[in-house]
């Protein structure tokens, strides 16, 4: 039995590296394509990061399924007429199967803004505080950072959760070979959330 727990531990580990490289590399590749636009609504931003991700050929090798705004089941939540839409939603949503394991890894996507508190605010609000109530479960979040200097952005969220006495909670800038604008906060519980941002900055929104 520990050895079962030692595979699909190192399985999921595995898949989770393959699933931040297919989405660091779907960034590199959107900033070269330059269709992104900075006035985009995140959803936009995702689906396009997500056409990025499918056509890559190693997604195809790591045999892993993809896609965008998927409802997440909950127990919680009564089977009756309208229930589908009480479920909550994640972003972009990583699948793979290998012999009789199946992991799914889940990317919440949020716009942020340095000048903008209330995208900061609701970065915590609907990105980290989902994680950490469990809302959301395996996956990271994804900042991307539309206007101003991401690390005074990072800096705003970290102002906003010193306000809510949440200072062990702050985002800390991580080396990691994929990214070089990665951080990760630590929660209640031993939690510890990825962040992946983004700077699209240097496209013309025009």
């Amino acid at each position: 039995m520990g050895l079962n727990k030692v595979i699909v531990a190192s399985f999921k580990r595995g898949f989770e590296e393959k699933c931040f490289q297919l989405i660091t590399e779907s960034y590199v590749s959107a900033m070269e394509t330059k269709v992104i636009k900075l006035n985009w609504d995140e959803n936009d931003i995702t689906s396009e990061l997500h056409e990025h991700i499918r056509e890559n050929p190693l997604r195809l090798k790591w045999s892993i399924v993809t896609n965008v705004e998927q409802h997440l089941p909950k127990d919680d939540i009564e089977k009756e007429k309208g229930f589908a839409a009480k479920l909550p939603r994640i972003d972009l949503r990583l699948v793979t199967i290998n012999s009789s394991l199946e992991y799914e890894y889940h990317m919440e996507a949020k716009n942020l803004k340095e000048k903008d508190s209330g995208l900061k605010r609701r970065y915590i609000d609907t990105g980290i505080s989902s994680f950490v109530s469990k809302k959301y479960e395996n996956g990271c979040l994804l900042g991307y950072v539309l206007e101003g200097a991401l690390h005074k952005t990072v800096y705003g969220i970290n102002k906003l959760l010193k306000k809510d006495d949440r200072e062990p909670e702050f985002l800390k800038p991580k080396p990691y070979h994929f990214h070089d604008k990665y951080y990760e906060s630590e929660h209640p519980d031993d939690m510890v959330i990825r962040h992946f941002m983004f700077d699209f900055t240097a496209l013309n929104s025009a």
